[in-house]
């Protein structure tokens, strides 16, 4: 689906209505039309899922509405005469109205009219049979891989010769998974490029659709991995927003880190016990530097029955986790230059000590600066406990930060963090 083009759309009709309805001047209808788009993208109103469901499309885009106005509020505090007194009720009737109809509709044509496009995989199904299926999930479908070989010259030329001769069987491309099976039909692939056969490489197809890289993947393609991650990348742009930002979100976020600390005191003082407003704790951050990290007290440690302590979570501190409120001091390691408000988040030394040994290519996150939100904190869940499986998977998706690290990524990763923090889906 042509995500871009469902986008531009949106902007279009929001600005359209805002001038030409509402007869706003065009600056103040760029300006306001553009942060309502945000609000709204922030959400995951264009993810395909977002678009398949109508209830879900209705409930994200209110909200998304909503949070775009809370930013349009300042403007509208110092730029009031420039603004139509029923700016805010029309503008959110409109995209609640409008838009989850309409990106049903773009869903259901997509559906109906993007046609199937089958592959040849070079590879062997048992082993990488899992990510093709996921790929095509991703796809809805519309990416299929029909059949697997491990191929010689003979057996690979008798496929593509055969291609097209059963309606059933057309094979619109090649995609290679395995470099050691592509050297014996490597001349092959050559003639198939030349001829204008499609084909496509196991990393590019991932990185376009999963928006991960997992951890087999990198195994296979080993030295293309290690040219892409040799070097540590900083920005100097992203640190600037960095400082920024933060600035921006400690007095924003004053209040709520006031009344979070309050009730921290309060409840120290009703448990009987010293009074402690901050967690104070190592974490291992880009290229291995040792930095505190601060973070508001979420935990009380209590006596057991039998004479030994443990730490329990707090009703203040769960609910402080579930909107991330217990983050906020980490704003001042970020002005410190410890870590970046985007980036893989920074682990604690035993953490990091198991997944050194038991994952590979886990120090590649650690090529770019450690961050409050991140890729994986978005589209990956919290982790529950330290494990192989789990923290193999969430690097999958902090590789995909680490490898396409810019300012895009950044602010898309941003944006997304919002509706993860509303949806209190982050701890």
């Amino acid at each position: 689906m042509k995500k871009l083009t469902v986008q531009l759309i949106d902007i279009a009709l929001i600005l359209l209505m805002n001038i030409f309805f509402l007869h706003l001047s065009v600056p103040i209808a760029i300006i306001s039309s553009l942060i309502i788009y945000l609000g709204i993208y922030s959400f995951r109103v264009y993810d395909t899922q977002t678009m398949k469901s109508y209830t879900e499309s209705l409930i994200k885009t209110t909200v998304g509405t909503l949070i775009s106005f809370i930013l349009i509020l300042i403007l509208y505090f110092f730029l009031s005469k420039y603004f139509n007194r029923y700016f805010f009720l029309y503008n959110l009737l409109f995209t609640i109205i409008i838009f989850p109809i309409l990106h049903k509709i773009e869903y259901k044509i997509y559906e109906k009219t993007m046609p199937v496009k089958n592959y040849l995989v070079i590879g062997r199904k048992e082993e990488i049979g899992h990510i093709m299926q996921e790929i095509s999930e991703k796809t809805l479908n519309k990416i299929q891989f029909t059949q697997y070989i491990n191929p010689n010259p003979t057996t690979l030329e008798e496929i593509v010769k055969q291609n097209g001769q059963t309606t059933s069987r057309i094979i619109h491309g090649i995609v290679i998974t395995d470099p050691e099976l592509e050297k014996t039909v490597k001349p092959q692939i050559e003639h198939y490029k030349e001829e204008g056969l499609e084909i496509q490489y196991l990393p590019n197809i991932i990185d376009r659709y999963l928006k991960r890289i997992p951890v087999e993947v990198i195994e296979r393609y080993e030295e293309h991995y290690k040219v892409v991650f040799e070097n540590s990348m900083n920005s100097p742009t992203i640190r600037i927003f960095d400082i920024i930002f933060s600035l921006t979100l400690l007095v924003i976020a004053s209040p709520f880190l006031l009344v979070s600390m309050l009730v921290i005191i309060l409840d120290d003082l009703l448990h009987k016990e010293k009074v402690e407003i901050f967690f104070k704790q190592e974490r291992i951050g880009q290229n291995k530097k040792i930095f505190n990290v601060y973070k508001l007290k979420t935990m009380r440690r209590v006596q057991k029955k039998d004479g030994t302590y443990e730490d329990v979570l707090t009703k203040t501190g769960d609910f402080l986790r579930k909107f991330r409120l217990n983050e906020l001091p980490q704003l001042i390691n970020i002005l410190k230059g410890d870590m970046s408000l985007v980036g893989p988040r920074p682990d604690i030394k035993s953490t990091k000590i198991f997944c050194d040994v038991n994952i590979p290519y886990y120090g590649y996150r650690l090529r770019v600066p450690q961050g409050i939100t991140g890729h994986a904190q978005v589209f990956f869940r919290y982790p529950e406990a330290v494990t192989k499986e789990i923290f193999s998977e969430r690097l999958s998706y902090d590789l995909y930060y680490v490898k396409n690290y810019s300012l895009l990524l950044y602010l898309a990763t941003l944006l997304r963090t919002v509706e993860t923090v509303i949806m209190g889906r982050g701890k």
